[in-house]
């Protein structure tokens, strides 16, 4: 069996990096508030606004404010794989689209990753070091998820509904 030299694996995988270079998916640049964001449904203090645009809308909105290592791949890649699932699980700029029950769900699932610790991410937070949230910072926004899902009140005949996605 003939074994593939070094080099040539080297100048291969050089050359797929140079290659992948032209390969962009297309960003996240829509509006973050709109008439369908979660303001127009929900209380939304300015600090805890200003708390959400900058510890969750990057990934949770239909703007993303990139880094300059965004356009280097395979790092779009990764970025864009996490913006895209972010939005999936919640898009505060579409909030407004939801169902009931699926607005109350989603504060109440806001509530409970702040509280875990499990939002924003850490990989997040090791380069957005202001979007690391404070203790004061963490019960604000728990607070204000909770007190808004108790708000929400969802008819009986949606509780039983399955939820569906948007």
């Amino acid at each position: 069996m003939k074994r593939i030299p070094f080099k040539k694996i080297f100048y291969g995988l050089i050359i797929l990096f140079i290659i992948i270079q032209f390969i962009h998916p297309s960003v996240n640049n829509g509006n973050a508030r709109s008439e369908n964001d979660i303001s127009h449904m929900v209380n939304v203090p300015d600090s805890v606004m200003k708390i959400l645009e900058i510890s969750c809308f990057d990934c949770h909105s239909n703007h993303t404010e990139y880094p300059w290592y965004h356009y280097i791949q395979p790092v779009t890649f990764y970025l864009d794989r996490h913006v895209n699932d972010g939005k999936r699980h919640l898009n505060f700029s579409e909030y407004n689209n939801y169902n009931l029950k699926r607005k109350k769900r989603k504060l109440e699932k806001i509530a409970k990753e702040v509280e875990e610790h499990g939002m924003p991410l850490w990989e997040y937070t090791l380069i957005h070091t202001n979007a690391k949230l404070n203790d004061d910072q963490t019960s604000v926004i728990i607070n204000w998820a909770k007190i808004e899902a108790a708000k929400i009140i969802v008819p009986d005949s949606l509780k039983d509904l399955k939820e569906t996605k948007h």
